[in-house]
């Protein structure tokens, strides 16, 4: 057969590419090319290429339809702002919740059709929604401090992570410090507790760490909790490990445990809010006056405990399976810690409706607000104690190297 030219080659194109664009099925088009191909030996792609930029129009991608538009955007920051940020995880099964209750409360203004996706929305597009909204917030993650030593240990039995979390009434507990940059001379602490099953979260600032202080704090929370106390379990800190507290638990029939000395993942638990609950909302600074105290007391019995355990949802671990170098966990449906309580069944009638009256009687945006206003008086006390000192209340202080600063003696001359 004799060679086409590229003049004869085009006029060839032109003719199957009626055919080509005729074709109904892909064995049809696939019959043109080959006989294209075979009659000119010019290769596929780029005769299909040249097929559709000679007049052939490609299909038009297909654009998906934004679901959530601005509008649902900004209320959603809204409600997120209002609930201390949380992921998208633990934001879902609260707009399901209490978006209607917000607007209600006329803490957020919009229409039953956004209402409505604001419901629907889910987990991983609540996360891309915000994405801009959580680099602004971002802080950088710190840890606390280690805790001293032990005392008593032989009565005491050490328990490790393996808690009984279908139970509820099992609590661990810990001091969080508030010393700044140095340990020296009196300072506030925060006795922090927390329900294994529900992630109940209670806490008290007292002054020092004695053992009569801490013990007082823990029985203030106790009798203040809508659960009893089966078991406790602390660090090895001389503020729990020692008699008073030993022949109490004893004398109330609650089991005392420990952690192993250094092995901070034995209090997992607690140790999680500590960062969440304490460090996160009051900071790194140096706490150590009557005023101060009195404000945390304040915070920590009045808004902070209440926002915390009735509209912060909590995730409990379902199950863990390694696979290669990675460990997968599987979570349940974040709950708040009120939900966890009422839907237990270990509580008595009269205090589950004792919390339900509570939930429906408050507003989780007054409860922000009125958290916000407590901190802002409280830095504003901290500023005031250190003469106008600026606040940074997220960022650890350095130790002081020095614990007497020396002072450069005058040389004194005697008299010639």
């Amino acid at each position: 057969m004799e060679k086409m030219d590229m003049h004869g080659r085009n006029e060839y194109l032109k003719l199957l590419r009626g055919r080509y664009f005729k074709a109904r099925t892909k064995r049809e088009k696939t019959e043109v090319l080959d006989e294209y191909c075979r009659n000119t030996g010019q290769n596929r792609k780029y005769v299909i290429g040249k097929i559709w930029s000679d007049g052939g129009k490609p299909k038009e991608p297909r654009m998906r339809e934004k679901r959530y538009d601005g509008d649902v955007k900004a209320v959603l920051a809204e409600v997120w702002e209002i609930f201390d940020c949380p992921c998208g995880q633990r934001l879902k099964p609260v707009l399901e919740t209490e978006v209607e209750r917000l607007r209600e409360l006329g803490e957020i203004h919009c229409s039953d059709e956004t209402v409505q996706k604001l419901k629907e929305i889910g987990s991983a597009t609540i996360d891309r929604k915000l994405r801009r909204e959580k680099e602004v917030k971002h802080r950088e993650n710190r840890k606390g401090h280690p805790k001293p030593g032990s005392q008593l240990k032989q009565k005491i039995a050490i328990r490790l992570t393996d808690w009984d979390t279908s139970e509820v009434g099992n609590v661990e507990i810990d001091l969080v410090e508030h010393c700044g940059s140095s340990p020296e001379g009196p300072f506030l602490n925060t006795v922090s507790t927390t329900e294994i099953y529900s992630g109940w979260w209670s806490g008290l600032p007292i002054m020092g760490k004695s053992q009569d202080a801490t013990f007082q704090a823990l029985k203030e929370i106790r009798q203040n909790s809508s659960f009893g106390w089966k078991s406790m379990d602390s660090d090895n800190g001389s503020e729990f490990i020692n008699d008073v507290l030993e022949k109490y638990c004893s004398r109330e029939k609650i089991e005392f445990t420990r952690s192993r000395p250094g092995k901070k993942n034995d209090n997992a638990y607690i140790e999680g809010k500590n960062w969440t609950h304490v460090r996160k909302v009051v900071g790194y600074l140096r706490y150590d006056t009557a005023a101060e105290m009195q404000i945390l007391y304040g915070l920590y019995q009045g808004e902070m405990g209440l926002y915390m355990n009735f509209f912060r949802p909590v995730m409990k671990l379902v199950s863990k399976e390694r696979i290669g170098g990675k460990v997968k966990r599987k979570y349940d449906k974040p709950r708040t810690p009120y939900e966890r309580l009422v839907e237990s069944g270990q509580i008595p009638e009269q205090v589950r409706l004792q919390l339900e009256a509570t939930y429906l009687s408050l507003n989780p945006a007054e409860l922000k607000r009125k958290i916000d206003a407590k901190l802002n008086e409280l830095y504003q006390t901290y500023q005031a104690k250190n003469g106008g000192q600026e606040v940074h209340p997220q960022k650890k202080s350095k130790p002081c190297s020095v614990r007497f600063p020396m002072i450069q003696q005058v040389p004194v001359r005697s008299g010639s």
